[in-house]
């Protein structure tokens, strides 16, 4: 087949420099705060500062990655208190002033989801006995005080006017499944007292707690299937808007902000429904109000000031954007305050999905984003790349991704699909995962792919699958049975569930117990179609020793496949040094695979 060669490809370049990521947003005295990573510049996380006169600027030195490695995902790697940054990075807990003074290392502690109470630094420590709640002072010493801990896990130390929330679960169980929210009284001597739970157990996944101006403590909760908000007013539970969709993202990190309070009275929050996010208002008496907005992604971090939002949104056309929303008047007011695209992107034509809904096993219903060719007519046939996402919690967000791009503008299909146990269909959905994984996730693509064909749409023996992580998992499996798909490309892959359980870090641990017992590891005597394996060798999530086990069994088999290690590179290549290569090494491998079946 000809690809298409009118659309000008997007060069891999464009692609990596591109995908920007955007994090950890905050709003702090007038100015905005995030960290920006770019794949260009080594995948540092940067510490960028926002004011309206004077714009956007560097504020961590170069080369200074602001990143924590708490709950091996991290997050909440800075706070702003008192006209000082104070961040965590290699070494430890860095403070600095944030007029441009160098960082200074305060403590050797490795912490996470930093907050600022009253006069206090709070953070999570996490040791080898278990978590603790620390907190140091703002000014003074500089040593870091227990305040409480667990053998489980802790995280989201908020203080109020006079208690202290927290939230905490068991090792035995991830924050999705099963997370409790606590309160107690904070003594003049720092200690939590009379602790009490709020809310959260074995079937109760209870996160964000954040402290209203109303004095209530208010968390998103989802004990009638969804994540939902919820206020305690010190005596009592009640909903504060009961919303068909999840108004919080699946806790990886530390330090999400789902919803935030307006001067007014009025609460925002971001919603997931399938693919797609939207932003509500919420009113004082629970009346509930969308907002329009040219953006169909949003990710867990808002800031508020005033009457003003910042939030960090994508859409099909627009990848990943900052931008400050004005709320005071019907008609949102959007300012965008950083972009990834750059000029060379300016200009180029883009591929936009349509969203699909297909019929798979034991009759439940999937949703996937098919992105065609890019400038393809309405009746394109190509050859289609499957997405399987990461997670396997995640979900496939309907936003432009520039790597995808890199594909769509070299004539093939992209689709990602929400398979089983994926975010934005309910608690349900998310759990039914369990004890299928390898099964109804492979299923769900085949099914996906499947309908493709039938519609004419995919080209017979072109149809491949590629997936990250837990995605590599299921893109391993699904090659490894009879099926659609022609080849595989397993980015950071988990080949193994029981020795994964073993390895992976102390925080996923619980996830590889519940998921284990479906396909179980993926075996060498299976795997029928050519595979490409891209792992870094830095990984501490996915180890890459099972990848290169796999590999070898593979050779002894004459199984076609290749083996493409990344130096010093972890668990995340997409946004690492190394994301061109990887791109370039996946282009390589389908366009192997369909010149292998020309000629034979």
């Amino acid at each position: 087949m000809r690809l298409a060669d009118s659309i000008p490809s997007v060069a891999v370049a464009d692609a990596v420099r591109a995908s920007v990521s955007y994090d950890q947003l905050r709003a702090y005295d007038g100015a905005l705060y995030w960290l920006e990573k770019r794949p260009d510049a080594g995948g540092v996380a940067t510490l960028i500062q926002w004011r309206r006169d004077e714009g956007t600027r560097d504020i961590s030195p170069a080369g200074f990655d602001v990143t924590n490695d708490i709950h091996a995902y991290g997050g909440g790697s800075f706070a702003v208190a008192d006209g000082a940054i104070w961040c965590v990075g290699a070494g430890g807990l860095y403070r600095s002033r944030y007029r441009g003074d160098e960082l200074v290392l305060v403590s050797p502690a490795s912490v996470g989801d930093l907050t600022v109470g009253n006069g206090e630094l709070l953070a999570v420590r996490e040791t080898e006995r278990g978590d603790e709640l620390v907190a140091m002072p703002l000014s003074g010493s500089r040593r870091l005080r227990t305040v409480t801990r667990s053998s489980g896990f802790l995280s989201a130390p908020r203080q109020g006017p006079s208690l202290f929330a927290w939230s905490a679960w068991g090792e035995q169980d991830m924050p999705w499944d099963a997370c409790e929210l606590w309160v107690g009284s904070y003594s003049s001597q720092g200690h939590i007292e009379s602790p009490v739970k709020v809310a959260g157990g074995w079937d109760e996944s209870a996160v964000e707690p954040r402290w209203g101006p109303d004095g209530s403590l208010y968390f998103v909760s989802d004990r009638g299937g969804w994540w939902n908000l919820f206020r305690w007013d010190g005596r009592e539970v009640k909903a504060v808007a009961p919303i068909a969709g999840e108004c919080a993202a699946e806790p990886w990190e530390l330090g999400y902000a789902s919803y935030a309070f307006l001067d007014d009275g009025r609460i925002v929050v971001a919603v997931q429904e399938g693919p797609r996010h939207r932003l509500v208002l919420i009113g004082p008496h629970g009346s509930v109000r969308p907002v329009d907005l040219p953006y169909t992604s949003i990710k867990p971090y808002l800031a508020t000031q005033g009457t003003t939002v910042a939030l960090i949104g994508s859409s099909p056309t627009a990848a990943s954007q900052v931008a400050l929303v004005n709320l005071s008047d019907d008609e949102p007011r959007v300012e965008v305050l950083a972009k990834s695209e750059h000029a060379e992107l300016s200009g180029a034509q883009v591929s936009t999905p349509t969203e699909l809904r297909v019929q798979a096993a034991r009759g439940r219903e999937v949703s996937a984003l098919v992105y065609p060719p890019t400038g393809s007519t309405a009746d394109w046939r190509a050859p289609v790349i499957v997405r399987a996402h990461p997670g396997p919690t995640a979900s496939c967000l309907l936003r432009l991704d520039w790597q995808a791009q890199f594909f769509t503008s070299r004539g093939f299909a992209v689709v990602d699909v929400d398979y089983l146990g994926s975010t934005g269909y309910g608690r349900a959905f998310r759990e039914s995962l369990y004890g299928r994984w390898g099964l109804d996730d492979v299923d769900d693509c085949a099914a996906v792919a499947a309908h493709l064909l039938a519609a004419g749409r995919a080209l017979p023996g072109r149809i491949f699958i590629r997936g990250a992580s837990a995605g590599g998992y299921t893109a391993l499996h699904a090659v490894a049975q009879n099926g659609p798909f022609a080849a595989a490309t397993a980015v950071s892959a988990i080949v193994d569930p029981d020795r994964w359980a073993e390895t992976v870090p102390r925080f996923q641990r619980a996830h590889a117990m519940r998921l284990r017992g479906g396909a179980g590891r993926v075996r060498a005597s299976n795997v029928q179609r050519p595979v490409l394996f891209i792992h870094g060798t830095a990984d501490d999530v996915a180890v890459v020793e099972d990848v290169r086990v796999l590999a070898d069994q593979l050779a002894a088999r004459d199984v076609p496949h290749r083996l493409l290690l990344l130096p010093d590179v972890g668990h995340s290549v997409a946004t690492s040094a190394e994301a061109g290569t990887a791109l370039e090494a996946e282009l390589a491998h389908y366009r192997a695979v369909m010149t292998a079946a020309e000629t034979s």
